[in-house]
């Protein structure tokens, strides 16, 4: 179903008054190497304002640096250890969830350095960290079974996250010299979890799916703690739109009062693309995933042919070119997968890309 957008509503023009500036380029969080301070040095000076820069995550020093293990340390009177199948809750905090927390303070102290340096701080900061449902998914109970097994377990994560990621919140922001924090959650198990295809220990077979309302509620706990310890924008990070569930995943992020969802552009159809245009005009922001990582020593895409697949689509289902600028766009990867001189060209093209995208919106 095409929009055929009214020039005088509110709904077209919300992007252009209300909105963003500009469109922002960012990434995901992840980052190759294992020096704190120098990766926020590089993300700093190629995500400089309008863009987003972010907290770093160095994935490559190992134990803790693991996307599980580092939200893990942030739970609150929930302590962690590693096992050979995963990470597990117990009884009292063990070495591995210190060394979690300690490399989580490096990366909050070595942003304060290079943050301390600066002239300008910019604007505004995103961090990200595993949302409930894939942190229950990636936790195992004392039996070796994932938490996400247990009702009150996925509860009780949800809780300790909420005040677990507010403490966070307010670490970050006494660092940040007033630039607004922006929080990513990232879902990347979201689909198999609604869809009842996560593995059990043994992997014969799967776990019953989690009630999409429950995941709501869990969201919007969440949510409602980050922003109350100061968090600008809280954005859910989907593996794909998710129509594929009962209630699909976008449609879910949405309504737990998200102020915006991230998705991959790959694999979007026109019914995604009809609830991405919902999003934009209810005025919520956007982040798409827009470029491949490139393989080899292969250049990234190029940024006319970038330009045309956001715009394409986004044109067909009736958006303004105008309301451009409720898109993030960031690479469709992990950025920790590459080296650092092909990571740094990935956010150069996507700077680059985003410049082409406002030219194309100040037309529109």
């Amino acid at each position: 179903m095409q929009r055929e957008p009214e020039p005088d509503s509110a709904a077209g023009t919300a992007g252009a008054d209300a909105g963003p500036s500009g469109v922002t380029a960012t990434g995901p969080g992840g980052w190759p190497g294992t020096d704190p301070a120098e990766a926020a040095r590089i993300i700093r000076g190629e995500l400089g304002d309008p863009h987003l820069p972010f907290l770093v995550e160095l994935p490559q020093r190992g134990i803790g640096a693991d996307p599980v293990g580092r939200t893990a340390g942030l739970l609150v009177e929930l302590p962690v250890d590693l096992q050979p199948h995963g990470w597990r809750l117990v009884d009292r905090p063990g070495i591995d969830q210190r060394r979690a927390v300690s490399l989580l303070s490096r990366d909050i102290n070595a942003l304060a350095d290079v943050i301390g340096e600066e002239e300008d701080p910019g604007r505004s900061l995103a961090v990200s960290l595993q949302g409930p449902l894939s942190l229950a998914a990636g936790l195992h109970l004392h039996n070796g079974e994932r938490a996400l097994t247990d009702a009150g377990a996925r509860r009780e994560i949800a809780e300790s996250l909420a005040a677990g990621a507010a403490g966070f919140v307010h670490r970050v922001k006494e660092v940040a010299r007033g630039a607004s924090i922006v929080v990513q959650l990232d879902e990347p198990h979201l689909d198999k979890v609604l869809g009842g295809r996560i593995p059990t220990a043994s992997g014969y077979r799967t776990l019953r799916s989690v009630p999409a309302q429950e995941a709501s509620l869990m969201w919007t706990m969440v949510r409602e703690s980050l922003t109350a310890a100061g968090a600008s924008d809280v954005i859910l990070r989907l593996p794909s739109a998710g129509h594929g569930q009962a209630k699909s995943g976008l449609d879910l992020a949405l309504g737990s009062g998200a102020h915006g969802v991230a998705l991959p552009l790959r694999g979007l159809r026109d019914r995604d693309w009809e609830g991405i245009a919902e999003a934009v005009e209810a005025g919520k922001q956007v982040w798409l995933g827009v470029l491949p990582l490139p393989a080899g020593g292969e250049e990234p895409r190029q940024v006319t042919a970038l330009v045309e697949d956001i715009t394409r689509p986004w044109t067909r289902v009736g958006l303004p070119l105008r309301d451009l600028p409720a898109l993030h766009i960031t690479p469709d990867g992990a950025l920790s997968d590459l080296a650092p001189g092909p990571a740094r060209r990935v956010l150069a093209r996507l700077t680059q890309t985003a410049s082409a995208l406002d030219q194309l919106a100040a037309e529109g």
